[in-house]
């Protein structure tokens, strides 16, 4: 018993150093959602890791998403780690309540049987004085007494004689009245010694199921100690590649910085370009001034683009900031999410203004629409897995241009669609329909 509550003990220690090693290594506070290691909330929190990274290193994507993953596993294994310590007090006070009763039990068990060894000796004893009454009345010992006071010579002589035959008869009466109550203590105190053994039996095999339990308990914890420590440290290994690729991903972001304001300032020195040729046509033209191109919105009230795919918006237009590199960077665009490969339409009239590798935008589509009050008004597409169109080339609102992709900086197959005015980009969200559809 000794040598199993060592090792028991020992495997509680080894759990709790695993804990408070776990702790030390810099597991988050306690309390978090016991829900924690739910798959939704995981992958949730891993899409907005991948949106927030999506101009960073290959490298840099994966190591963050491998620590934002660790990051949500962490409450909830360390919630199964308080769980199964728990467990393990709870089952070490109960082995020690079981081995208590056990023992004392096992005590009562003793003192039940010498009890009933008492008292079946006093039914040995007491049988064998029964016995040599009858004996003695087989032998003739009560005739012979019977005879001789019959022959006493007085009065007082028979009075005595008979007094004795009295002792005699009460003797042999006690007798068998002591054989009969030592019977009856003796089959008191055999169901008396039974009932013990019967309870120390079952209060052994509690024990020894309390035992079992709490050595199943320790090993539990020895494990869920384990997982804390794998995935504390699997964070700690990713955080150490994110910060090795820190001077990559900060390249990348002030390279996608750059790519933007060079679109914009391309889509901006190609709408001046295009007045400049309208103004030259028009003085070609005797003097007759033909006005810019202007872009009207859709007759009935309508959103100004239609959407330019079918998805779900997976990324808003706006500042967002990476909490792992602590970098604010403008998303240029709203990105819809859709199957690759899936059809991307023009959102309106225009002309095809550029089209072909952009950096980390990938395959990068951009269309003019012309003049909307006093600015030229693009559209631009990215990521795409296919384009379908060429500089130059007229579109019609509606006009399939591409494919859905993931090319460039992207984690994972969308649209990348952009709204620019004079090549500045804006809000895409309030030139189209609601519905994602």
């Amino acid at each position: 018993m000794d040598t199993t509550r060592t090792s028991r003990r020992g495997a509680t220690a080894t759990a709790v150093a695993l804990a408070l090693a776990a702790i030390l290594l810099g597991a988050p506070p306690a309390g978090a959602d016991p829900t924690a290691d739910d798959k939704g909330r995981v992958d949730a929190e891993l899409a907005k890791t991948n949106a927030s990274l999506e101009g960073a290193t290959a490298r840099a994507q994966q190591a963050v998403a491998q620590y934002t993953q660790a990051n949500a596993q962490l409450p909830g294994a360390q919630n199964a780690l308080a769980d199964a310590r728990g467990k393990v007090a709870s089952a070490e006070v109960a082995t020690r309540q079981a081995e208590r009763v056990a023992t004392e039990a096992e005590a009562a068990k003793a003192e039940a049987a010498t009890g009933y060894a008492d008292a079946a000796a006093q039914v040995d004893q007491q049988r064998a004085h029964v016995s040599e009454f009858v004996s003695r009345s087989y032998r003739g010992t009560g005739f012979l007494a019977i005879n001789s006071i019959l022959q006493s010579g007085s009065p007082t002589e028979f009075a005595t004689r008979m007094g004795y035959l009295d002792q005699i008869a009460a003797g042999e009466t006690r007798a068998l009245n002591a054989l009969t109550s030592a019977r009856m203590e003796a089959k008191v105190r055999e169901n008396a010694a039974e009932a013990a053994r019967q309870r120390a039996d079952g209060a052994r095999e509690q024990a020894r199921q309390a035992l079992a339990a709490s050595q199943g308990a320790a090993t539990a914890a020895e494990r869920a100690a384990a997982d804390v420590q794998t995935i504390v440290t699997q964070r700690q290994q990713a955080m150490d590649v994110a910060n090795q690729e820190r001077g990559a991903v900060l390249a990348s972001y002030n390279q996608l910085k750059a790519d933007s304001d060079r679109i914009g300032s391309e889509l901006k020195a190609a709408a001046a370009e295009r007045e400049r040729q309208r103004q030259q046509n028009n003085s070609g033209s005797g003097g007759v001034s033909q006005p810019a191109q202007d872009v009207t919105p859709p007759s009935g009230g309508g959103a100004f683009f239609i959407m330019p795919t079918a998805g779900w918006k997976s990324s808003d237009f706006g500042m967002r900031y990476d909490p792992y590199y602590k970098v604010w960077q403008l998303h240029a665009g709203t990105d819809i999410a859709a199957p690759s490969g899936q059809a991307i339409y023009a959102a309106a009239d225009g002309r095809v203004v550029r089209a072909g590798w952009n950096g980390g935008y990938g395959n990068y589509t951009c269309i003019s629409h012309g003049n909307y009050q006093g600015s030229d008004l693009s559209t631009c597409y990215g990521h795409q897995s296919a384009i379908l169109v060429s500089a130059g080339q007229s579109v019609r609102r509606g006009e399939l241009i591409g494919r859905i992709g993931t090319t460039g900086a992207s984690t994972g197959a969308h649209l990348h669609f952009e709204v620019r005015r004079d090549g500045t980009p804006v809000n895409p969200l309030s030139w189209l329909p609601g519905c994602f559809c």
